[in-house]
């Protein structure tokens, strides 16, 4: 290792200690209020003998901006996959103090996540699955879904997608996020919660909470109201996401201009999207002539 990489690799390992420093003193490690809602659902819906096992799928350095790392502190067991060299690095240092949790370096995708569970003895209904890659969630969600049922989900989307437009990046197993373009829009989430018979609890800003429908939660919501109520009616979103202003106009235009706007926005990416307005022409998308996918249902 030269002096360079050695400086950044120690670094890192002080601004790890520091985040888990800040982070316990404000209380939260997540970015915003999803820790304590996660909390609130564990301990309003998930049965006592559910198991207390936590997935974390694109779990960085295990601690910053983390959904899991509140319940590794509360001694649940752990699984970690992290495709990136360093974040990898580091979340082996933050999970080495856990004798129940374990760090992968992999890329996480439809054909290798069951088997990734499956080396770990992931329970087939454990108890919290956390997402966030930045790409091919809608996909690897699908084929977890297919194999688990996790008792709780949180799930990444585009927040800049409002209903009813269905938005999913095609599966490329070497995708790169680029500017607003990754994952996928609350509505085709909920076309994908309905396939598998799960529901929306809430949104909290661009996280989604997720929960099969034999729970029997009272607050199962629509894609419209939760995401109206969890990212567009909040009064610090234009703030929190200022980034996300360019495609502000997205929620003025009627269905058939948004299809048009979103087509000249990501014109530099055609063909490497689906796009709809309602859920009849989205699922004619996704049929696996036309989104040149595998299935993504994995056998055992």
């Amino acid at each position: 290792m030269n002096l360079t990489k050695a400086a950044q690799h120690y670094g890192s390992i002080i601004e790890l200690t520091l985040q888990k420093v800040r982070y316990s003193l404000r209380g939260r490690f997540s970015h915003a209020n999803e820790q304590q809602i996660l909390a609130k659902y564990i301990e309003e819906l998930l049965p006592e003998d559910q198991s207390r096992t936590v997935v974390d799928i694109g779990a960085g350095n295990g601690v910053r901006w983390s959904n899991s790392y509140a319940l590794l502190l509360a001694g649940w067991k752990a699984l970690g996959i992290e495709a990136d060299s360093q974040k990898y690095s580091l979340l082996s240092r933050t999970y080495r103090k856990f004798p129940v949790a374990h760090a992968v370096h992999s890329r996480a995708d439809p054909d290798n996540v069951a088997s990734l569970f499956r080396d770990f003895d992931i329970e087939k209904n454990f108890g919290v699955l956390c997402l966030d890659i930045d790409g091919n969630d809608y996909w690897v969600l699908d084929a977890i879904l297919s194999n688990f049922r996790p008792g709780l989900v949180v799930t990444e989307i585009n927040e800049n997608i409002p209903p009813p437009l269905r938005f999913v990046v095609k599966f490329d197993p070497d995708f790169q996020l680029r500017y607003h373009f990754y994952g996928y829009s609350i509505a085709a989430l909920e076309d994908l919660c309905e396939k598998h018979d799960y529901g929306i609890l809430g949104l909290e800003y661009n996280n989604a909470f997720l929960a099969p429908r034999e729970i029997g939660a009272p607050g199962f919501r629509d894609a419209e109201s939760a995401y109206r109520a969890g990212y567009l009616d909040r009064k610090d979103r234009k703030e929190r996401f200022a980034s996300n202003l360019d495609m502000e106009i997205l929620h003025s235009l009627s269905s058939e201009e948004g299809i048009r706007f979103l087509h000249e926005f990501y014109a530099n990416d055609a063909g490497n999207y689906l796009l709809a307005a309602d859920k009849e022409s989205f699922a004619e998308k996704l049929s696996p002539e036309t989104r040149g996918a595998r299935s993504l249902t994995l056998n055992g």
